[in-house]
């Protein structure tokens, strides 16, 4: 089959198209023919070296949609199940294989292409909003990156449960009707957003903070979260590290929290499974979506990462094997 490569880290020039083995299943794995798979910016930091040391041949990707074409004797699947996984290996192929408790049954009327757009994104927003960050209704939230795959799926579900307040960050106001239109109350550039987060809310600040970006966007991110707040801290795309001292947070009693999907899947994948089922339904039903940016063939992984790391883009990027 055909997959993408890399045999060093380095910049987008690593990726290469390959003639590699599929996949052997286990009898509680599944092997899928992948339709689409999404371009994630954890991707990028995969194939710099930043997350780690890497086995090479390293093959990169979280999330898929397609179809399963064997499944394993205890894997609870059958072959032509349209399914999402989090797949073993990557899934920039053709072909992927997947744990069955990684991978999630989709209906017919969804999309393979949102299907594709939505397995990190969207569980990971869904579970940061509602069991990390335990948002309420009339509570003030800020959601960091807003037009990034995450922030847009934050501030939907956010919307869709009924949050009052959403403010979202963006680098450039050239984005602003796009965040605007997923529903976003109030839009906010990095250097600013702090002061205006307490224009909003009278001086009170925000109750939640969703941070994917850290460095010094978290220092301003404490700078206007309010009192018993939480900062929920999820990714540092800026590429540095974010730092609070102990007396930012027990005076005030104000929280930071801490989540990662990686880690999640590794150590409780089991906690996957409510989150998908609902946003699943979400997506089926067109109560949220993702815009897709752009959809590469799987010769292009290099554009593909090219354009992520552009941030020249609006919603998800897509490869199609």
């Amino acid at each position: 089959m055909k997959a993408v490569i890399q045999t060093e880290f380095g910049d987008s020039g690593v990726l290469q198209l390959a003639d590699v083995e599929t996949p052997k299943i286990r009898k509680e794995e599944v092997l899928i023919k992948t339709a689409f798979t999404s371009v994630n910016y954890a991707d990028i930091k995969s194939r710099k070296g930043s997350k780690g040391k890497g086995s090479f041949p390293l093959t990169l990707g979280l999330d898929a949609a397609g179809t399963v074409v064997k499944a394993g004797e205890s894997s609870g699947f059958a072959a032509g199940d349209r399914v999402i996984a989090f797949p073993i290996g990557g899934s920039y192929a053709e072909y992927v294989k997947a744990h069955k408790q990684l991978t999630f049954k989709i209906p017919e009327s969804l999309s393979s292409e949102q299907a594709a757009a939505m397995p990190t994104v969207s569980i990971l927003s869904h579970i940061l909003l509602h069991e990390i960050g335990q948002v309420k209704k009339n509570d003030a939230i800020v959601v960091h990156s807003g037009a990034g795959g995450v922030g847009s799926m934050l501030i939907q579900l956010a919307k869709l449960a009924g949050v009052e307040t959403v403010v979202a960050t963006i680098g450039t106001l050239s984005k602003e009707d796009y965040v605007k239109r997923l529903g976003a109350d109030h839009v906010s550039t990095y250097d600013t957003f702090s002061e205006e987060v307490l224009q909003l809310t009278n001086g009170k600040g925000a109750d939640v903070v969703f941070d994917s970006m850290a460095g010094e966007v978290t220092t301003a991110s404490l700078d206007c979260l309010g009192l018993y707040g939480s900062l929920v801290q999820f990714g540092n795309s800026s590429g540095s590290a974010g730092h609070f001292k102990t007396s930012d947070v027990h005076s005030s009693c104000r929280n930071v929290k801490g989540f990662s999907l990686g880690t999640t899947r590794k150590h409780r994948p089991d906690m996957l499974a409510p989150a998908a089922e609902r946003v699943i339904e979400l997506f089926a039903t067109g109560k949220v979506t993702l815009p897709i940016a752009q959809v590469f063939d799987l010769s292009e992984a290099k554009l593909a990462h090219d354009l992520i790391e552009s941030r020249a883009y609006e919603g998800k990027v897509l490869i199609k094997p």
